[in-house]
């Protein structure tokens, strides 16, 4: 009976959850204001948090030798528009020059990637992994086509998401600055509205919470890091037109999990294919053995077993973040999903655990 009970009391909150849901959409016009900041201030939020778990540790450290929390951040946001400054000038020039000869030459480009594919259908070798009537050409310009489509569109939805630049740069470093000075405080915010019987346990949640949130997205930069210094130099032995360009757009896309790899490769067998057959196959060699070396060496070393998430898992959980947000979801969809799992685990071991054992 007292079992009855409970499940009677969970299908009434559930129905009462989904009446409120219900009635919520019925007069939805009350909330068009609250989700239009919600939009605004997604992505300064997004970059905050991003860079205040690179910035906190540094932050931690100055205070440590005694210098004002304040002054620190705000000799790191010194620091950064000197290396900003320093971008502007010294690299941004070759990679706008290669970007610039990349998309004047692309009809150059695109005839040659043409000539190229017929040299090779002419290929006895290619033509028996081949039907006779199926041209590898045609093949791969449907593919490339699909796949232009593709990043259009992310792109475009990308840049409408951050079309108010301004704003975004505006709020951003004053999101960080207030983060990084109060550094913990919405954590204990958070734990002081929990009933106090549930303090200790959610302060371990919100630690633990934190610890996975800073160790995935630092240990994702040091690895898309030293990812791209595999693959630049790589690119650079084999002598891979626009080594730099491509070796930035694959550092960005690597933040995409797993089709971020895929996608970035794209480009850089294309125009090593342009240049020539053999070079397609080397550059391709160096997109596997960088990903292996980040994979089998980096990764572990960087993340050890704390951040394991099954590929599967991670195919699943980025085909669903796609669908319900585009670029926004597949970038959140998995902090979003590790602090779900932290906090179901720990409402499991606090409420359910030793009573469904006992059964």
């Amino acid at each position: 009976m007292f079992k009855l009970n409970n499940f009677i009391r969970i299908c009434v909150a559930i129905v009462l959850v989904m009446a409120i849901i219900y009635l919520g959409s019925l007069v939805d016009f009350l909330f068009k204001p609250i989700l239009s900041l919600i939009t605004i201030i997604t992505i300064p939020l997004m970059l905050s948090a991003f860079f205040y778990y690179l910035l906190r540790p540094l932050v931690n450290m100055m205070e440590r030798k005694k210098i004002n929390r304040s002054l620190a951040i705000l000799l790191i946001y010194l620091v950064f528009g000197i290396v900003l400054v320093g971008f502007i000038l010294g690299v941004w020039p070759s990679l706008r020059s290669q970007l610039l000869n990349l998309v004047n030459n692309a009809p150059s480009l695109f005839a040659s990637l043409n000539n190229q594919l017929q040299e090779l259908e002419r290929s006895e070798f290619l033509s028996n992994f081949f039907p006779k009537d199926v041209s590898p050409s045609t093949q791969v310009t449907n593919f490339l086509t699909q796949g232009f489509s593709f990043l259009t569109n992310y792109v475009t939805g990308l840049f409408s998401v951050i079309s108010d630049i301004t704003v975004i740069m505006f709020i951003f470093p004053i999101i960080l600055f207030y983060m990084l000075k109060e550094s913990g405080d919405f954590g204990r915010a958070i734990v002081r509205i929990t009933p106090k019987r549930f303090h200790e346990e959610m302060a371990k949640v919100i630690a633990e919470i934190d610890r996975s949130l800073s160790n995935f997205i630092v240990g994702r930069v040091l690895i898309n890091l030293a990812l791209g210094v595999l693959m630049y130099f790589g690119f650079l032995i084999i002598g891979l037109p626009y080594a730099l360009l491509l070796t930035v757009i694959a550092f960005i896309m690597n933040f995409i999990p797993f089709i971020g790899a895929i996608l970035s490769s794209i480009p850089i067998v294309i125009i090593g294919l342009i240049e020539s057959p053999s070079v397609a196959i080397w550059s391709l060699i160096v997109i596997l053995v960088a990903q292996q070396i980040q994979d089998n060496l980096i990764a572990p070393y960087i993340f050890g077993k704390q951040l394991a998430i099954h590929p599967i898992t991670t195919i699943v959980l980025v085909m669903v973040g796609g669908d319900l947000a585009g670029i926004l979801g597949v970038l959140l969809i998995i902090p979003i999903y590790m602090i779900i799992k932290i906090i179901v685990v720990r409402v499991y071991e606090i409420f359910f655990k030793r009573s469904w054992e006992n059964i």
